[in-house]
């Protein structure tokens, strides 16, 4: 099976084609034939009742059968061949007439006397017919036959011809096909000509579905669905690789420039304290920084194995939104508590992605706004929301969202902030959930959406 599948899709087509066609021309030969056979039959059993009336009405002659038996060559110069046998036998078994050219032995007649066709079952193949004729002199008993042997004959030379035929037919099929199918995928070969164009320097170019067959045309555009992905695709790790230099140059821009400020005169002990405790912030956004980018390759991966249980969303927003309340009081904002009921998901993960959500409204919420955490149950699943009251997200900013690195406003970057990755950290936990993060941003209220599956909705576990 594998070595059928290994060979050329040309080679193949052509041998399905010769298959069939074999199928089709032995199908009519076969049907050729036997309606060939069945008419020579027919018509030679139509010839031999024929014949058996004709000698019904002349053996009803006593002159003429005497003539007969007299001179039996007179009967073969009739029929014009020497393949004709007859036999005239009186009531009381005595042989009239006798033309047998092969010496074929008389059949016995049947015990009902009935006229039949019947075929010889001696070595000589012939038909054979046979009838009683009543005549002046008594009962005549008068048998008829041809032999089959230029019929057997004939039939075997068609055979033969037909197998020629059959097979001629089928290697002109197989040579037919080969040549149809290379002309047949030349759209094929020329598609593929145009794939193999395209490089990484240039993933902007697109298949022409247009100028193909309609059996390629869907194949086509799925081609382009899948470069219009590598390009972006692409693109996103190429900002990606441009943002990672750049939030891992601005902490070591900061450690070597304190460095170099420590090392051009000496300073009291006071002073590089100060620069220690500097230098571990800076220390700690790198690893903050690694840990996420670490989290972010490992969840990507299929082999990402999750805790599955079922959780009680109350008890586990609490206790997010009590971790929160330190910066909440901070900031002169407030914590609400509203989400409800089960769920089946991980709950270190989804402790995670509520924390950077939760972090995220807390660093831009209003001042003296409250951040509401909630959970609804719809058709969808189950969502879960976390909302606060500030200014909202600019329209272009929506799509570029959950890219890792973005910032809306780069100089507003924190110590304390996830460098950029606590969204894309989000969404990666929910594609890991089989679910979605949305985010709907209105000029009072901007909200963000955890959605689970029906799947994932349970009742809440027992205390």
């Amino acid at each position: 099976m594998k070595k059928f599948e290994q060979i050329s899709l040309r080679l193949r087509l052509a041998l399905m084609f010769a298959a069939v066609s074999a199928i089709l021309f032995g199908a009519m030969g076969f049907y050729v034939y036997d309606a060939l056979k069945t008419e020579l039959k027919q018509r030679d059993d139509e010839a031999l009742i024929a014949r058996i009336e004709r000698m019904r009405i002349l053996s009803g002659d006593p002159e003429y059968v005497e003539t007969l038996r007299q001179h039996p060559h007179l009967y073969a110069h009739t029929l014009g061949n020497k393949e004709n046998i007859l036999w005239i036998i009186n009531d009381r078994g005595e042989l009239l007439v006798e033309i047998n050219p092969t010496d074929m032995q008389r059949p016995a007649f049947p015990a009902d006397g009935s006229p039949m066709l019947f075929n010889n079952t001696g070595p000589e193949a012939a038909r054979l017919a046979w009838a009683h004729v009543v005549c002046p002199p008594g009962i005549l008993h008068v048998i008829t036959g041809t032999l089959l042997n230029s019929r057997i004959q004939m039939l075997a030379a068609y055979r033969t011809n037909l197998a020629l035929a059959w097979l001629v037919g089928v290697l002109l099929a197989f040579a037919m096909g080969w040549e149809v199918v290379r002309r047949g995928l030349l759209p094929l070969r020329r598609l593929s000509l145009q794939a193999a164009a395209i490089h990484p320097q240039q993933l902007g170019l697109r298949l022409d579905a247009q100028r193909q067959p309609q059996e390629l045309q869907g194949l086509t555009c799925a081609l382009n669905l899948m470069l219009a992905r590598l390009e972006e695709g692409y693109s996103r790790l190429s900002r990606f690789s441009e943002d990672l230099a750049h939030e891992m140059r601005t902490p070591l821009n900061n450690l070597m420039g304190q460095n170099q400020q420590a090392l051009n005169q000496p300073r009291s002990v006071e002073d590089y304290e100060n620069l220690l405790v500097s230098k571990q912030e800076e220390y700690e956004r790198l690893a903050r920084m690694i840990d996420n980018m670490l989290f972010l390759a490992r969840a990507e991966k299929p082999e990402a194995m999750l805790q599955l249980k079922s959780l009680d969303l109350a008890h586990l927003t609490g206790r997010v939104c009590d971790y929160f309340e330190g910066m909440a009081d901070e900031r002169d904002m407030q914590m609400r508590n509203l989400a409800q009921g089960g769920l089946i998901a991980d709950s270190a993960l989804l402790a995670r992605a509520m924390a950077n959500l939760v972090s995220n409204a807390l660093r831009y919420g209003a001042a003296g706004s409250v951040v509401t955490v909630s959970s609804q149950v719809h058709a969808l699943g189950l969502d879960i929301e976390v909302s606060n009251h500030g200014e909202p997200i600019a329209a272009e900013h929506l799509p570029r969202l959950f890219d890792r690195f973005y910032r809306c406003d780069p100089a507003r970057a924190q110590p304390g902030d996830s460098g950029g990755l606590g969204l894309a950290i989000a969404q990666s936990i929910m594609h890991m959930h089989k679910g979605q993060v949305l985010v709907d941003s209105q000029p009072k209220e901007t909200r963000f959406i955890l959605r689970f599956g029906p799947e994932s909705v349970t009742q809440v576990p027992a205390a």
